[in-house]
């Protein structure tokens, strides 16, 4: 048997798969969640054809497409930390972590099962919407490349995020620290980047949308680069990243930029889980 083949049917993710999915308040929640997208997308048409007098243009088509694209963003940003930063502090907290270490599983095999069970509901919630994204295609002014690249950076931000929850559980002892502190620095991820480029162009530049930096720095680009809700934006409207890279010394678009660093977070933290892990065991063998 491959080691590809059996890191797929290794019961620790038979395991943690089984436990996610086979939960009622699990598909109770996934229905909720549908139904509430769903009469705000059907709320949406109903509001913006004036209560069923007027037609419904692909300019208010695309709109919608945007509503539904950021909710989406903000409910992955708000349930990735809660669903990952808890996996391996509270197998800690419960006594169970040293009778998983001692099984066969690799450590790889134990991060890379926990991340994945984690996110797959998540992943199954985001999947399970493609259904009312049909409403957008029926009125049209959205792509479907525009869809595949929009469902690609919530794919990239929950690896990242998944990630760093999982790292800080395995470096921190108790799961409500490394909640907090994961739902920290998603928050300034989020919102403190937003606050520091409105604050740099203001303070250095004085910024004025629509006219040319006196300086062109790479500064802003950086921090935008970071955050996922910017990137979308640019994504869903061209004109906010043309605007932005007219600014910029740096002209590479922000989605190339973002699936970069953000993969590259996730091999770093996912890396830094893998040796943390089993720091004990590794002192032992150096002693011996």
């Amino acid at each position: 048997m491959s080691k590809l083949s059996a890191f797929f049917i290794n019961p620790m993710l038979n395991k943690e798969i089984k436990l996610r999915f086979r939960s009622f308040k699990s598909f109770l929640g996934l229905f909720f969640y549908l139904a509430v997208l769903g009469a705000a997308a059907l709320g949406f048409i109903y509001i913006e054809t004036g209560f069923g007098m007027d037609f419904f243009r692909a300019e208010d088509s695309r709109i919608l497409f945007i509503v539904l694209s950021m909710g989406q963003l903000g409910l992955i940003l708000f349930m990735t930390p809660g669903l990952t930063a808890g996996i391996i502090s509270s197998e800690r907290e419960k006594q169970t972590l040293n009778i998983l270490l001692t099984t066969e599983q690799s450590s790889l095999s134990v991060i890379l099962s926990k991340l994945i069970s984690s996110l797959a509901f998540l992943i199954l919630m985001v999947f399970a919407s493609l259904p009312l994204y049909s409403i957008v295609f029926l009125y049209g002014g959205v792509s479907p490349n525009l869809v595949f690249i929009t469902f690609g950076i919530y794919l990239v931000t929950m690896l990242a995020v998944g990630s760093l929850g999982i790292m800080l559980s395995t470096l921190l002892r108790k799961t409500m620290t490394a909640t907090i502190t994961t739902y920290g620095i998603t928050a300034v991820v989020v919102l403190g980047i937003v606050f520091l480029f409105l604050l740099f162009q203001e303070v250095m530049f004085g910024y004025i949308p629509g006219q040319q930096s006196p300086t062109e720095t790479p500064l802003p680009y950086l921090l935008m680069m970071l955050n996922p809700p910017a990137v979308l934006v640019s994504v869903l409207e061209p004109g906010f990243e043309q605007e932005f890279l007219r600014n910029s010394s740096i002209k590479l678009p922000l989605t190339t930029g973002f699936v970069i660093t953000y993969l590259s977070v996730s091999v770093i933290t996912l890396a830094v889980s893998i040796k943390k892990l089993r720091p004990s065991m590794k002192k032992g063998r150096k002693k011996a």
